[in-house]
């Protein structure tokens, strides 16, 4: 199946068409994880992106519907060098070629994504469109040119759940209440392992509706778009941080913390998005290998001016922030995933710092 994936600066690499025959297109993006392609397929952060794997060969062990990080693949399309129709698993409920097929994911193989890549590095993250069906170049630039910007979109609520619902244990001492913009199910896994029930609320609900439950502490989650785009989760955050209860957020939900203290946010140039990006800790020096996906960052400058939060992490490639904690209030937030998934585990005992927040705020008896 003839195939050809088109930039927006008229850029466009041959190959040949997997998964679903047609059309898809999105901000192009990559990632450098050499593992997990399903989690990151799954991942909605990752909704309504075109993303280019940097590992050469992907599909090798096949999928299984356990390590699904949301219902289905959030992604547009897929660009990969070397696509196994077979897998190696003999616990895989599908091969990756099924897996693309049944959730209607256009892609595209052959393609020299090392060239691709470096190209996004040099010229920056735009939208670009996989065809697979026989669309002329043409045709394809005409689709191209109406697809918007990332910048400006408000894409969370998209991705959210539409009703409430609860996890875990309801006798646990821990209510959390889940501000869910995208959230993965392995966040809400290590929540869980730490002896928290959880309610997970769809992400415009109003903080009075959250309330009633009277969780302990709010959890705001990951996600897809614009945080600047958001401006009911960022006056949502605003009102917790009166109340002083803990909260706790993950990239999007850092951004948006950052946002609610007055820190502007920023389209990055090319985002980061792999499980091997080293980032230190401020407060204990000591280096962890974090997993990341965000294409937004959280402006350095307005960061060192203000005198409202202090910066405890910071990426040590490029020197943006990784982490924040707001002084005089329990709330503190990273840029990178500790949950993971895929990825190393070496900052996992983020979910016990947040847990030793709640127990100050909230005294075992």
């Amino acid at each position: 199946m003839e195939a050809f994936i088109l930039l927006e600066d008229g850029t466009y690499f041959e190959g040949s068409g997997i998964g679903q025959k047609g059309c898809s297109s999105g901000e192009l993006c990559f990632t450098t994880s050499m593992t997990g392609y399903q989690e990151v397929f799954t991942d909605p952060s990752y909704y309504g992106q075109v993303l280019v794997m940097t590992s050469a060969h992907i599909g090798n062990y096949g999928t299984m519907r356990l390590e699904n990080e949301s219902e289905d693949p959030k992604i547009s399309g897929l660009v990969v060098r070397n696509f196994s129709k077979q897998d190696s698993r003999s616990l895989s409920d599908d091969n990756l070629s099924d897996y693309l097929l049944e959730y209607n994911i256009v892609g595209i193989e052959q393609v020299d994504t090392r060239a691709l890549v470096r190209h996004i590095r040099q010229k920056g993250a735009m939208n670009a469109i996989i065809c697979t069906d026989g669309t002329s170049l043409n045709d394809a630039k005409k689709e191209l040119k109406g697809h918007p910007s990332m910048n400006g979109m408000e894409l969370a609520s998209k991705v959210s759940t539409e009703k409430p619902y609860y996890l875990g244990n309801e006798d646990s001492w821990y209510h959390i209440a889940v501000m869910d913009l995208g959230v993965k199910r392995s966040i809400l896994s290590n929540l869980i392992n730490m002896n928290c029930y959880l309610k997970v609320f769809p992400a415009k609900t109003p903080l009075e509706e959250v309330e009633k439950w009277n969780p302990d502490a709010y959890f705001i989650s990951n996600g897809p778009g614009d945080p600047a785009a958001m401006n009911y989760a960022v006056e949502f955050i605003k009102k917790v941080l009166i109340m002083n209860k803990p909260i706790f957020g993950i990239c999007l939900g850092h951004q948006l913390l950052c946002l609610a203290m007055d820190i502007p946010t920023y389209k990055m140039h090319h985002g980061h998005r792999g499980i091997n990006h080293p980032v230190i800790n401020k407060q204990t020096n000591l280096c962890e290998i974090t997993t990341q996906n965000h294409g937004f960052g959280v402006d350095m400058d307005a960061l060192k001016k203000s005198d409202k939060v202090d910066i405890t992490h910071v990426n040590l490639n490029d020197d943006t922030i990784e982490g924040i904690k707001v002084r005089g209030k329990s709330a503190f937030s990273v840029q990178y995933h500790p949950e993971a998934n895929p990825g190393p585990h070496d900052s996992r005992y983020l979910f016990q710092e947040f847990i030793k927040l709640i127990d100050k705020s909230k005294p075992h008896e």
